[in-house]
């Protein structure tokens, strides 16, 4: 590029109070969460939150912060698209999943508990027939021509857009990582259900990596060889995701054959649930069981 990624960076630091705002209000929430209404539901003697629930919070809050605020912000708006490409794989692939890990199971039941409106439309969206769709719609649709110079120019959108990729990305994740037991897929359906979204993101990819020319017209004339740019960023979205995903494929398989191994070294029968077909598979894609019902 004929201007190196660190002039960018040597450009004066900016405050972007919205996102300090976002940051201090996801932190101000969980702190009420945890300290107020926990321990009113959760039994005595148990705890409100793990250990291994409050690092994936701190680990979701400080990459929601990195790819959010100065210097990488102001790098995906004003200079390269492959720079804005990684923050949004940063917020729906790494910060949307550490974000669920860390909710606790009876939070996300009052959540999504029975009894109202809100309830019932999210017990509805995180259906894997539902949301992984949903999921790839936005992503096609953030990465349109019109959406992605129209934000560039209007940081209010750009912040809209943002926080629903992180909202669709969260649909999606529950199915994988998600606190609730009954909203997840079992592991082989998780396999296919991330081989399945690690596909969609091929097309917009390829179109970036091979256009002829200019896609976004709000990235040229920046100072930077923006049709390089482009490329750079669909490589991001096909090799940097499609990888990502495939990484947590490999590891889920893994678990699953231990589990598998386990199982026969013990004498016991696999239930239907732990058996990799594509019949169990569609079956859970298709539906997934209600929330049971609590009295808190």
């Amino acid at each position: 590029m004929s201007v190196p990624a660190f002039e960018a960076l040597s450009t004066p630091w900016a405050p972007h109070p919205e996102v300090w705002v976002l940051v201090a209000g996801v932190v101000a929430l969980a702190a009420y969460a945890v300290r107020v209404i926990g321990p009113k539901v959760v039994p005595a003697g148990e705890a409100v939150v793990t250990g291994r629930q409050k690092r994936w919070f701190v680990a979701g809050l400080v990459t929601l912060w990195l790819a959010s605020d100065w210097p990488v912000h102001d790098i995906a708006e004003g200079r390269f698209y492959s720079v804005h490409m990684v923050q949004h794989t940063l917020l729906t692939l790494a910060v949307a999943p550490m974000f669920l890990l860390a909710t606790p199971t009876w939070l996300a039941r009052l959540v999504v508990g029975d009894g109202w409106f809100a309830g019932s439309a999210l017990r509805f969206l995180c259906r894997p027939v539902v949301a992984g769709p949903l999921f790839n719609f936005v992503a096609i649709f953030l990465h349109w021509q019109n959406t992605v110079n129209a934000s560039v120019a209007n940081p209010a959108l750009h912040f809209g857009l943002h926080t629903l990729a992180v909202a669709a990305a969260l649909l999606m994740w529950t199915a994988v990582c998600g606190p609730l037991p009954e909203r997840r897929m079992s592991i082989p359906g998780q396999m296919v259900y991330l081989f399945l979204m690690s596909i969609v993101p091929t097309v917009p990819a390829a179109w970036l990596t091979f256009a002829d020319g200019v896609v976004y017209r709000a990235y040229a004339g920046l100072g930077v060889d923006a049709v390089q740019d482009q490329q750079i960023a669909g490589l991001v979205m096909k090799l940097g995701a499609g990888f990502y995903l495939w990484g947590i494929i490999i590891f889920l398989f893994f678990r699953w054959a231990n589990r598998h191994m386990a199982v026969e070294k013990a004498g016991r029968t696999l239930t239907e649930r732990e058996v990799l077909t594509w019949e169990s598979v569609e079956a859970e894609l298709a539906a997934a069981p209600p929330a049971p019902r609590e009295h808190i």
